[in-house]
């Protein structure tokens, strides 16, 4: 069983709650525990977060999420100049930065995190999450 949907969005910050709000929407209605939602939810929104505040180039970037079986996958794709080696492979936050936490906590929420970036083609970020369903959760039954 796969249930996909695809968002192209323009980079701008007021597309980042949409684009959690229709994930936790989605979520919600499958049947997936409200803690499990909550951390798809805040890795996701800190994926997009950072194509908003980070990446250049064509002022649009998508969101793929596809929930297949038991397990949530969610790509976030820009077209701008790709990210780092130091920033992608972040384990630990700087506490005396204001930024370069998101990484750090999208690693906490899922269980799979892992970046394909090309220089001047941009980045995609690939989130991978087990679902938790609450009992007689839709997706359980699909």
């Amino acid at each position: 069983m796969e249930i996909r949907y695809t968002l192209r969005l323009p980079r701008d910050v007021v597309t980042v709650p949409l684009v959690r709000t229709i994930c936790r929407d989605a979520m919600n209605r499958l049947g997936v525990t409200a803690d499990c939602q909550g951390d798809i939810a805040l890795a996701l929104t800190e994926a997009c977060a950072n194509v908003v505040q980070h990446a250049a180039g064509p002022n649009e970037y998508e969101v793929a999420v596809a929930f297949i079986e038991d397990t949530c996958h969610i790509r976030v794709v820009d077209r701008g100049h790709g990210i780092g080696l130091t920033d992608s492979n972040r384990t630990k936050t700087i506490l005396d930065r204001d930024n370069g936490r998101g990484i750090v906590l999208m690693r906490l929420l899922v269980d799979r995190l892992a970046f394909e970036s090309r220089p001047e083609e941009g980045t995609v970020v690939h989130l991978q999450k087990r679902l938790e369903l609450q009992e007689g959760a839709l997706l359980a039954t699909l």
